[in-house]
């Protein structure tokens, strides 16, 4: 496996490495997001098993032992499956996340306490770079899923929002709403729940320049739109779920 490395947004690099053994015949891709600053930030660590191919990535930007932050959308092997392994190698790294991830299992988890983030709750990165934690409860899944929005970028970095096959282009400004609703459909990864359009719009308004996906290209345009796209696509599952229980 190779994992290749992009700047997606000022400052903002994406790390992906393509599995083809993973729902075949398109494939699966697994990234994670570097944000630099005088307190560099990791968004995603993938599983353990990744661990040496995404330090060597990160290692082509930076020294990997300077790395201050570890974040994640939720508790989950490909989101954090290597967050002692960055522990171990980086001293001063914390791990950073809201109040139920670390009150259910990184308390327990993580080999150093974690930082407990409140909703809204800023970190100042340094050199410009702001990220903001955001509480998304079940969104998308999760009780304890929650995202991060870079501010200076406008990047918002979507966790498994928008998952998609196959392995595109690091930066796209085509559809990205399609795909999710087609790998929505075949992995059915979703915990749908009434507030989903009305958590998935609270992300719209902050009108996102960039989407950062887990799980596919990273997004340029009109972030606000793909968002509400979405949205609605989860409101209409939604309500055909409510219906069909019903009758």
């Amino acid at each position: 496996m190779e994992t290749k490395v992009s700047e997606i947004a000022g400052g903002i690099y994406r790390f992906s490495t393509f599995v083809p053994a993973i729902a075949p015949p398109a494939g699966f891709s697994f990234n994670q997001f570097l944000v630099l600053g005088d307190e560099p930030l990791l968004f995603h660590t993938g599983p353990r098993a990744m661990f040496p191919l995404v330090c060597a990535a990160v290692g082509r930007l930076m020294p990997p032992e300077r790395l201050r932050w570890i974040t994640f959308g939720h508790y989950e092997a490909d989101e954090c499956g290597a967050m002692n392994e960055w522990l171990a190698l980086a001293p001063h790294a914390e791990v950073a996340h809201g109040q139920t991830a670390c009150m259910v299992s990184l308390n327990d988890m993580a080999d150093r306490p974690p930082r407990t983030l409140q909703d809204g709750e800023i970190i100042d990165l340094g050199k410009g770079k702001r990220v903001r934690y955001l509480d998304t409860p079940h969104v998308p899944h999760g009780w304890e899923a929650g995202l991060l929005y870079e501010e200076g970028t406008g990047t918002l970095l979507c966790g498994d929002l928008f998952t998609q096959l196959g392995d595109g282009p690091a930066l796209t400004e085509g559809d990205i709403v399609g795909p999710a609703i087609a790998a929505e459909e075949m992995f059915r990864y979703s915990s749908l729940n009434p507030d989903m359009g009305a958590t998935i719009r609270r992300l719209a308004d902050l009108s996102p320049r960039t989407l950062a996906l887990m799980h596919g290209p990273s997004f340029s345009g009109n972030g606000g739109a793909a968002l509400r796209a979405l949205a609605d696509s989860y409101d209409d599952r939604v309500l055909t779920a409510h219906t069909a229980a019903a009758a």
